[in-house]
């Protein structure tokens, strides 16, 4: 028979009590995990944050913005107007871009909804309408409603600013929001944003957990050189509609919503061009033969008035030419 010791019975009682210390910690754990658990509420964002505004959508169908159209999914969000010359079409034709990446995802796992600040006159046959001279594809919706909700909605959504959205429809600020309601994972998006990247946010920062990235052979990817500032600005203000030759990534397969530009400075006058640039609105307005037909052409959705001023014109001029002449040299060399 083994005798205890003084010393082995103080460190009996010093484990035991070790042991009543971390059983008593774990469960506080548990309760405090319990309490941010996911499953409950792990983000602020929920149901008492956001107004279930209703709203009416291109078909005509009644839906509601919180329960119907963003819990438990991954979304984007915009504010836009039919009638818009500048940056609305630059914004949906950017997005059309992001849906071509993101395939069969979208209307699944991934949701786009673009929302109406003029209610009056984008009734759900406007917007439909104008879906489809975008050619946009399912899990998009445009999406009307009263104009005060619509409003309240921007605020809580961070995308009305005192002092710029001042009720006028063509005044409001550009910026997306995409987010992830199950997370509370929110952020702001430029319209010019990368096509790419806002995919990416959508498909892999926002919701690794529900599917993998698919691996793409580095081997097959476009090579970059440095842009210039032509290139630049052609890259964030004109991609979104327009391609540049067969081999543009870019272009994403979206010439049906403007012109290849790979040979235009060939076949424009250069003073035209400059101006086509710079004053697209002012053009159409005046009935330009040759803006006329472009418009007619592509679905009449007008060329944006981008704000650019001569040097930025001439800069993207510049690039356009540089590539016309780059990609006809490769395509001599090329057997």
């Amino acid at each position: 028979m083994k005798l205890h010791t003084p010393r082995s019975r103080a460190l009996g009682m010093h484990l035991i009590l070790m042991l009543v210390t971390c059983l008593l910690a774990s469960q506080v754990l548990l309760a405090h995990e319990g309490v941010l658990s996911p499953t409950e509420s792990a983000t602020p964002w929920g149901g008492d944050y956001f107004p279930n505004t209703l709203l009416t959508d291109q078909d005509g169908q009644q839906v509601h913005f919180f329960d119907d159209l963003i819990k438990d999914k991954v979304v984007v969000i915009n504010f836009i107007f039919t009638s818009c010359s500048d940056s609305c079409p630059l914004e949906t034709a950017r997005l059309r871009q992001v849906q071509k990446l993101l395939g069969d995802r979208v209307g699944k796992d991934i949701f786009f909804y673009s929302i109406s600040i003029d209610p009056l006159s984008d009734t759900p046959e406007v917007l439909k309408a104008y879906a489809q001279r975008f050619k946009v594809g399912p899990g998009w919706k445009f999406l009307t409603g009263e104009f005060a909700d619509v409003t309240d909605l921007r605020k809580k959504l961070g995308l009305f600013i005192e002092g710029v959205d001042n009720g006028r429809s063509k005044d409001h600020n550009l910026s997306l929001i995409v987010g992830n309601q199950t997370t509370g994972r929110w952020m702001k998006a430029s319209p010019f944003e990368n096509p790419w990247i806002l995919a990416d946010q959508l498909a892999n920062t926002l919701q690794n957990w529900k599917q993998p990235s698919v691996e793409e052979s580095y081997a097959n990817a476009p090579e970059i050189r440095p842009p210039s500032n032509g290139e630049e600005l052609f890259r964030t203000r004109c991609a979104s509609c327009h391609s540049l030759g067969p081999l543009d990534g870019q272009g994403i397969g979206m010439r049906s919503i403007g012109p290849d530009l790979i040979g235009v400075t060939r076949q424009r006058d250069p003073a035209w061009l400059s101006r086509w640039i710079r004053e697209p609105d002012r053009m159409l307005a005046e009935k330009d033969p040759i803006a006329l037909e472009l418009y007619e052409r592509f679905e009449k959705i007008p060329m944006p008035n981008l704000r650019l001023d001569e040097n930025a014109a001439q800069a993207i001029i510049g690039f356009l030419q540089e590539e016309t002449d780059r990609q006809q040299t490769l395509a001599v060399q090329t057997p």
